[in-house]
């Protein structure tokens, strides 16, 4: 099918992407809800300017559209950005979180298009480990429990993933950051032409969350 994706630059909307490739789909467009909040609901705000590197990297069009992140209202500006498309359906990058996936469904059911969701349901820890696999993913944002600030800027390698399953264990964060204990950005994946390169960075710690905000970078070879 003609896809559009969804996506956030973080792992899981990118290694759904892949997936949906590697199935045989044609990515038309990479679709970007920009929210003026940092708590929306629906779509992640830590380094989504990056998107627009990932968009020329891939070679993939980008659609990017900004809502003000109200609930449910956020809604409306993601099903006004998808009627747009000439698309069959949308790729999500949603594991567990019914919450999204529900409200993603709804607006295809409108639209007529189909949600394919290549990540739903399946196991953390094993999905993980296949995406340090395929990607380099590092860590840019954390609101958990036992993420603190050294966690910022981390790669997510098999001794980070050991890490996170004693913190699922111990404070019941989920594996994959479903929960939005964590966000990342996805500096290389095989669907990349060029992997990303950070150039300037500022960690802004506020408490107990905090954010790895990347400021330069740029495309290098690969």
């Amino acid at each position: 099918m003609r896809l559009a994706a969804l996506t956030s630059g973080g792992k899981d909307s990118i290694y759904a992407i892949q997936l949906a490739i590697r199935e045989g789909h044609e990515i038309t467009d990479l679709v970007t809800i920009e929210p003026d909040r940092d708590d929306s609901y629906m779509f992640h705000s830590a380094n989504i300017h990056m998107v627009d590197l990932i968009s020329r990297s891939a070679g993939i069009p980008l659609i990017t559209r900004t809502t003000r992140g109200e609930k449910e209202k956020e809604l409306e500006d993601l099903e006004m950005a998808l009627g747009h498309l000439d698309v069959e359906g949308v790729v999500v990058g949603a594991i567990e979180s019914e919450y999204q996936a529900s409200r993603v469904r709804r607006i295809c059911n409108t639209l007529g298009i189909e949600m394919v969701a290549p990540l739903w349901h399946v196991e953390p820890e094993l999905l993980l480990r296949d995406m340090i696999r395929a990607m380099d993913i590092m860590i840019v944002h954390v609101s958990a429990m036992g993420l603190d600030e050294e966690w910022l800027g981390r790669t997510i390698d098999g001794t980070a993933i050991d890490a996170l399953i004693y913190l699922n264990r111990r404070y019941g964060i989920h594996i994959c950051g479903e929960g939005g204990e964590y966000e990342t950005l996805t500096l290389d994946a095989p669907l990349y032409r060029s992997r990303i390169e950070i150039l300037d960075t500022e960690i802004i710690w506020e408490g107990d969350r905090g954010i790895y905000k990347v400021k330069d970078a740029r495309l290098i070879g690969k």
